[in-house]
């Protein structure tokens, strides 16, 4: 009786064995080979900048695609596009490196405080339930809802200006920071050589009078700028100065006549002085 248990239960474990290798040949999932390769030269952060959900999905859309002109991991940039590239045995796509801009100049100096909130400090919170501690509803609320989320530890908070802050040499472009913020105040520009850039800080799209009553540094939407830019590169809508990052040509000729300083320039070197100037044309009165 034994033996024959012994042989019924072997037979029926043969069987199911059987069908179950039947199964799992007729129900396979064919994975092209290639997705593997591809996801193996992406750096694996899962930042989820590409658009899609981490590198894996991203890999498996790359090797889907017809083109990858507009697939891009902003973590590994054209580098890593081009190796991407090769492995598909399609043509590279060049693209310009990009950087998280904070685009508020709303400090505690330039930007006072009216009232307090008592809240729990998070943005996303805080921005559903009224318009800020300031005057401008436009503006950073500074509770770092883009420093949690960052995953480089590239945005902090600058305890003095409670506004966040870009660290270059950390910033991926990943965008993370971007869907974070309420308040839409970062966006991805262009890098820019030697990590030069020039934008307008603000985005306060109120009337003049009041946008600079709320910050002293807001941008009033003179046109001042719009008629110095020799390349068509800024716009004026909704009482806002907007500069194109694919059409600005970095000559600066917007930021000094800026009533407000709202355009910044970071990474540039200083400007020249005019003193040596004024002193030779005193020189050339006092001679006359």
């Amino acid at each position: 009786m034994i033996l024959i248990a012994i042989i019924s239960l072997g037979g029926i474990g043969i069987a199911g064995a059987g069908l179950l290798y039947a199964a799992s040949k007729k129900f396979e999932v064919y994975e092209d080979p290639r997705i593997a390769q591809v996801q193996e030269v992406l750096p694996a952060a899962n930042c989820g900048g590409c658009g899609y959900p981490g590198c894996s999905a991203f890999a498996d859309a790359c090797v889907k695609a017809d083109a990858l002109d507009n697939l891009l991991c902003p973590v590994g940039g054209s580098d890593v596009m081009s190796k991407v590239a090769t492995i598909l045995g399609r043509e590279a796509i060049s693209s310009d490196p990009m950087i998280a801009v904070v685009r508020c100049g709303g400090t505690c100096e330039a930007r006072p405080r009216i009232n307090q909130y008592d809240g729990a400090k998070n943005c996303a919170i805080a921005s559903s339930l009224y318009g800020g501690e300031t005057g401008c509803s436009y503006g950073c609320l500074g509770y770092g809802d883009c420093v949690a989320t960052c995953p480089f530890d590239a945005i902090h908070i600058n305890q003095e200006t409670m506004l966040p802050e870009v660290i270059d040499e950390k910033c991926t472009a990943c965008g993370a920071c971007v869907k974070a913020c309420p308040k839409t105040i970062i966006e991805l520009r262009k890098r820019g050589p030697k990590s030069r850039r020039i934008y307008v800080s603000c985005v306060n799209k109120d009337k003049g009078g009041i946008a600079r009553k709320a910050c002293a540094n807001a941008c009033i939407g003179c046109s001042t700028c719009q008629k110095e830019c020799p390349f068509e590169a800024i716009t004026l809508e909704n009482n806002l100065a907007y500069i194109d990052h694919t059409k600005c040509r970095l000559c600066r000729k917007c930021v000094p006549v800026c009533p407000t300083n709202a355009i910044l320039e970071p990474n540039f070197p200083p400007r020249k002085e005019k003193v040596a100037e004024e002193s030779k044309e005193n020189k050339e009165e006092t001679t006359k």
